[in-house]
């Protein structure tokens, strides 16, 4: 048998993958975010019953993740825990590397498919490419890492 190029089939990132890369960055995130918020604010932002505490609290809970996150994606198109599983994002019909324009619209789909009790996450469970809302609205899928 001679030596050939065989195009092998896009391995998708699976459901159990791509949760437990949500839950490392989580428990990364509030690995930085719950002292600086303890320092800033004390214990009393844990018990408070106001939805924004402070100018602090914006940034630290609401601009930091969205440049954190935009900068892994922009330079390793995976945040900390789909490296951690060996998974990254592609531009859906290239396969190459998705366009800032496409990360943006995919974390803002973050919030459309987490509105409807989390369907849009769920979705990938019946979708043939594993892709959720926030992947289909940006173009992008998750697929293993080969390198």
């Amino acid at each position: 048998m001679t030596s050939q190029s065989v195009d092998t089939p896009t391995q998708y990132a699976s459901f159990g993958a791509r949760l437990w890369a949500s839950i490392l960055d989580g428990i990364l995130f509030f690995l930085i975010s719950f002292p600086l918020l303890m320092m800033i604010y004390g214990k009393d932002y844990w018990i408070d019953e106001r939805s924004v505490y402070g100018f602090a609290d914006i940034l630290i809970n609401w601009v930091f993740p969205f440049v954190a996150i935009m900068l892994f994606w922009v330079k390793k198109q995976a945040t900390p825990g789909k490296m951690a599983v060996s998974a990254r994002i592609v531009c859906a019909r290239t396969g190459g590397r998705p366009t800032v324009q496409q990360f943006v619209i995919r974390y803002v789909g973050y919030i459309v498919s987490a509105i409807p009790l989390l369907l849009g996450y769920f979705w990938m469970l019946w979708d043939d490419r594993n892709q959720t809302w926030h992947d289909k609205m940006s173009g992008t899928v998750v697929v293993r890492d080969s390198h």
